[in-house]
């Protein structure tokens, strides 16, 4: 492997309870909680990622001569594209039609979570350069025999380096509220335009007028009747949406029970039972909205719970941002912009390799046109007031 890497060993791991979680951790830097040992842990031990859902781990783990960790990337074998929110699917098509085979792929990624992050964790340190990493990385697609690599929502700094060693770099686009310093609620209202002010604070009225109660839960207070409520409401999003229900009740108990105070649940009553919920996941710097379920017809409940409160929990705590996961157009007027993500591929057939380039470069400028036209709907003021 080239970058130096000949003293490196790769090694695949079939379940991350191989590796020792203060080794992993370290690695990972502990600002983003997606990519702890405690979150993808509770993820195979609760049965969410495993041959149940076809989350196959193979977690890639370099050593350098002294059996030290230089590098780790959260990975898996998958014989589908689902659970991912980066679609290949016409990639594959495309593959098969030519008569080849695109399944199995190797997945570094963190299942079911559309959050950006670092995905090939080194010491900041003593860390192993990205190319490195790149070519072992390919070098383990190779000798599995399998088609192609994806590393998706990296940073923008993997996805450059990932670029540097060959590998098609893709473009999407999520929906993040900054917090440009404010000390409240009112503070950020203070800067939207006058008439998209007034809407929210119409919005948050009305949701906080229908008799419910409101709790932002973390910790020692989420207790196993909320994780049960939750998980409800969870499989009623699920179905509505004909999607499948990745996650198992038992990852929640565990979420709570590794994550800690990392884990806010902003969790809504009405006379005392439960109505709705939305799950966050606190880091360093962000809150990241993850899942959401609701029951009833409540105005603007969901705004309420999955955007205002979020942002009233992240200028309370101090973070830089909330990030609230994929797709949503009606979160730029509630104060959430337009912001590129990030994923690298690399596919061993040359003729796919070759179209998938020409469509990312046709991509990646859709999707940039597209975000400027986007940020130009800015609820934010200019010179109304």
């Amino acid at each position: 492997m080239p970058d130096g890497s000949s003293a490196l060993t790769l090694t695949l791991h079939a379940r991350i309870a191989e590796i020792p979680a203060a080794e992993w951790d370290a690695c990972s830097g502990g600002g983003n909680p997606f990519v702890s040992h405690a979150f993808l842990s509770a993820m195979e031990d609760s049965g969410s990622a495993g041959p149940r859902t076809g989350w196959l781990p193979q977690h890639a783990v370099l050593r350098r001569e002294d059996g030290e960790i230089a590098g780790i990337v959260p990975m898996y074998a998958k014989s589908h594209s689902y659970g991912e929110y980066v679609f290949d699917h016409g990639w594959a098509n495309a593959l098969e039609r030519a008569g080849g085979t695109y399944y199995p792929k190797l997945q570094a990624s963190v299942p079911f979570s559309p959050v950006p992050g670092p995905r090939l964790l080194r010491d900041p340190d003593r860390g192993v350069p990205v190319g490195a990493m790149a070519s072992a990385l390919e070098q383990a697609c190779q000798s599995l025999g399998l088609s192609s690599v994806h590393v998706t929502f990296c940073t923008e700094d993997e996805w450059n380096g990932l670029g540097d060693a060959g590998w098609l770099r893709r473009v999407g686009m999520q929906f993040h509220w900054q917090n440009e310093g404010y000390e409240s609620f009112e503070d950020f209202l203070g800067a939207l335009s006058s008439r998209k002010r007034k809407v929210l604070r119409r919005e948050r009225r009305d949701a906080n007028a229908a008799g419910l109660t409101f709790h932002a839960l973390s910790g020692a207070t989420i207790k196993e009747r909320h994780w049960d409520a939750f998980y409800a409401f969870y499989q009623s999003t699920v179905d509505r949406k004909w999607g499948s229900a990745y996650l198992t009740r038992a990852f929640f108990s565990l979420l709570g029970e590794r994550l800690g105070d990392k884990v806010v649940l902003m969790y809504a009553e009405h006379a005392g039972k439960p109505v709705a919920g939305a799950l966050n996941l606190a880091g360093d710097e962000a809150l990241y909205g993850r899942n959401w379920g609701c029951r009833g017809d409540w105005p603007f409940l969901h705004f309420e719970l999955c955007y205002y409160r979020a942002i009233d929990w992240a200028i309370a705590h101090g973070l830089k941002r909330v990030e609230a996961g994929a797709q949503g157009q009606h979160k730029i007027q509630r104060g959430y912009l337009p912001k590129p993500t990030y994923s690298a591929h690399w596919i061993a057939h040359t003729g796919l390799r070759r179209a998938v380039a020409n469509f990312l470069v046709e991509e990646r400028a859709e999707v940039t046109s597209g975000m400027a036209a986007l940020a130009a709907d800015s609820p934010f003021r200019k010179d109304d007031g």
